[in-house]
């Protein structure tokens, strides 16, 4: 399928490993112009190199977008290097803390959580917003997670970002109406990202789990989750979905969530 995004501009933070990289490859397959956002420089030049060794475009910027100083300059960066941002995907985000004991998260953890998955986005949106306004076109897709609905109880800190990140996507798709700006957010599963395979041995030894490989801990854990693939997703089964979403064929999608989870949370949309 074309997408009907050839030539568009597209900011994808967090995206120098994991579903972000994944993405920012298949929108530069689409012909978008891809900007790579991360913190590891050595990482963000991997993604670029293989962007551009398929026939793609792509710039860096580089920053941490948890504060408004490193978000200033990231910013500054990713709308200079093709002079503007068509298409906004907000994938930055942590799980930290793993804490199985739930009062052992503290309030600075739960700020900084909220900071990353959270008000970064809002700071790369503000920064966006205008020239897609001007413009008269534009998508922001904010990725959330199935944990929104069913906050997993280890990572006290994430499923309520995640929920916040839901409900500033509708409120702010409302106040986008009729500007040609769609906000959408797309919900993961548990997909095996490197992240999650870090975690994986943590999770198995505080479950007690006699399992050791990651093959067979995945498996386990997607049990656990009642996933009804009986696997955990693949990063580019979830960028597929957001760049339909950041396609034109989805110009009458806004205010909606997309889940991309194999079933595993109980909830009706």
């Amino acid at each position: 399928m074309n997408l009907g995004i050839e030539g568009k501009r597209a900011l994808v933070t967090g995206s120098t490993s994991g579903i972000g990289a994944a993405t920012a490859k298949m929108l530069a397959e689409e012909g978008v112009r891809v900007v790579i956002n991360g913190r590891n420089a050595d990482r963000a030049a991997a993604v670029r190199a293989a962007i551009v060794a398929s026939g793609g475009t792509a710039e860096i910027a580089l920053g941490d977008l948890s504060t408004d100083e490193g978000a200033e300059a990231v910013m500054q960066a990713a709308l200079g290097a093709f002079g503007g941002i068509d298409i906004l995907i907000n994938n930055l985000g942590q799980y930290e803390p793993f804490a199985p004991v739930w009062a052992d998260a503290t309030p600075a953890q739960w700020a900084a959580t909220y900071e990353a998955n959270v008000i970064a986005a809002v700071r790369t949106i503000r920064a966006s917003v205008a020239g897609m306004k001007a413009a008269g076109w534009g998508r922001i897709i904010n990725i959330a997670s199935g944990a929104y609905t069913e906050p997993p109880p280890e990572f006290p800190t994430y499923g309520p970002s995640k929920a916040a990140l839901v409900n500033l996507s509708v409120g702010l798709a409302k106040s986008l109406a009729d500007t040609g700006i769609t906000v959408n957010t797309v919900s993961p599963g548990n997909v095996l990202t490197e992240a999650l395979k870090s975690n994986l041995p943590i999770i198995g030894k505080a479950n007690g789990w006699e399992e050791t490989d990651i093959d067979t801990l995945e498996r386990r854990f997607a049990r656990q989750w009642r996933s009804l693939v009986s696997r955990t997703g693949r990063v580019e089964e979830i960028a597929a979905v957001i760049c339909f979403v950041a396609s034109q064929h989805a110009s009458y999608i806004t205010g909606t969530n997309y889940r991309v989870d194999g079933g595993s949370h109980a909830t009706l949309n």
